[in-house]
């Protein structure tokens, strides 16, 4: 098909309007009312780009929020992870401007542009798009790829603060279209993930692992192993989760996070500590058995407490490992009861589920509660990523989906439960 027509905004306003895509049914499900609602948000976004940017030759993009499976507060000691993309997404219509301007309209956000000629950090930038945006494309050209000015307008459909990760998200996906449009697609995607954790944390100030990122930049399944900080192992789980007949649903426990910053930072630092007294930097250098072993010695020292989240440490670590082998081998019966086990794990020993200074509020317990009993011997439950006061994770069959979100939405609210499923494209460039 000729490549002028298919980056023309009515030529693909017309395939989508159609509707019968398959490349939508891949990422987002065979639902047709949940097809149609995309169908509608793709062809409203191809409008606004027209009516601010213009009758451009544009390109269409999408990248993936993500979850995480298994590895519950792993990797910040270089342990293994299980992650996957998921059917909630951030796309972008993009053209170039043939400036060294990038301009954006987001839903729901300002409109800001990007002067490329101007690529330094800038802390008065901290924590705003801008930075994320200027940040990639200094790596990028600090790396020899090319950069350029570009119109975009993005709607994202990761809900922020829901932990799937709508900051990755959006990074990978400007890395995405900075690949298409002046790189032919030659990022490849584990780099366009490293390129997203460093604008993070060096122009948006802040610091993360690289687990969101990889998973949002690759798609589908992925194990993460960050032994070798520097340069994890990434590899790709074959496993078709659409077969299985259950959803993924992520629950918004809609807890306070204030004042939670102590705790997210005191957790890793337990872990180190116990680490420490082991003669390691880090927990991943070291073994349950020698954990344990010395364990009745630094009680005093380190407290109980970091013994205990050594020991999930350890445990988790391990559980993910079986957690691949499970799914590789189609044992999705043995990979929900892992799950129920990392859940269990993270509850008593990681202890991340509530805050202890402030036991009156335990919105993450009361979901797990909940969960267990609809899902107890049919499915399988677990706090889902920081914990705390965030979301909790669930495997539904398809029979108990509708009194599943029924009853977690009664305890929350409307709109709390998300169902999803794992998608197998990563961040990507949708042609039609």
């Amino acid at each position: 098909m000729d490549t002028n027509k298919m980056s023309n905004i009515k030529y693909i306003y017309s395939i989508i309007k159609e509707g019968n895509i398959p490349l939508f049914r891949e990422l987002y499900g065979r639902n047709s009312e949940l097809l149609h609602q995309q169908a509608v948000r793709y062809t409203k976004t191809l409008s606004r780009f027209k009516e601010v940017f213009g009758d451009k030759e544009i390109s269409v993009f999408s990248a993936p929020g993500r979850t995480e499976i298994g590895g519950n507060h792993t990797d910040h000691n270089h342990g293994r992870v299980l992650a996957g993309a998921v059917n909630l997404d951030n796309i972008a219509i993009a053209a170039k401007n043939n400036s060294n301007i990038i301009r954006i309209e987001s839903s729901g956000y300002q409109s800001f542009e990007v002067d490329l000629n101007h690529l330094a950090p800038n802390e008065n930038e901290f924590l705003t798009p801008d930075a994320l945006v200027r940040g990639i494309n200094a790596r990028l050209k600090e790396l020899g790829y090319g950069i350029g000015g570009f119109d975009a307008v993005i709607d994202g459909c990761v809900p922020k603060g829901s932990g799937l990760s709508s900051s990755a998200s959006f990074e990978v996906l400007i890395g995405v279209i900075i690949s298409h449009l002046f790189n032919e697609g030659k990022l490849d995607p584990i780099l366009n993930a490293r390129v997203g954790q460093y604008a993070e944390n060096i122009f948006f100030g802040k610091p993360c692992g690289l687990m969101d990122q990889v998973a949002c930049s690759v798609g589908g399944l992925v194990s993460i192993d960050f032994a070798d900080i520097a340069n994890p192992i990434v590899k790709k789980v074959d496993f078709d989760f659409e077969s299985t007949g259950f959803s993924l649903v992520i629950t918004d426990s809609r807890g306070d996070h204030t004042n939670l910053n102590n705790e997210y930072a005191v957790l890793p630092k337990e872990m180190k500590d116990v680490a420490t007294h082991l003669g390691c930097g880090v927990l991943r250098e070291t073994t349950l058995e020698k954990v344990m072993d010395i364990a009745p010695s630094i009680r005093q020292k380190v407290g109980d407490r970091a013994i205990l989240r050594a020991i999930h440490f350890e445990c988790e670590n391990d559980r993910v490992v079986d957690e691949v082998m499970a799914l590789e081998k189609n044992d999705f019966k043995k990979f929900l009861q892992l799950v129920i086990d990392s859940g269990h794990s993270s509850y008593m020993y990681n202890q991340n589920v509530y805050v202890s200074s402030n036991i009156k509020e335990q919105a993450v317990s009361l979901g797990l509660a909940y969960s267990e009993v609809v899902l107890k011997g049919t499915g399988a439950w677990r706090v889902h990523g920081g914990g705390f006061a965030g979301t909790i994770q669930a495997f539904v069959p398809e029979d108990l989906l509708e009194r599943y979100i029924t009853t977690l939405n009664h305890l929350f609210g409307a709109g709390s439960c998300h169902p999803l499923f794992i998608r197998q494209k990563g961040a990507v460039k949708l042609d039609f």
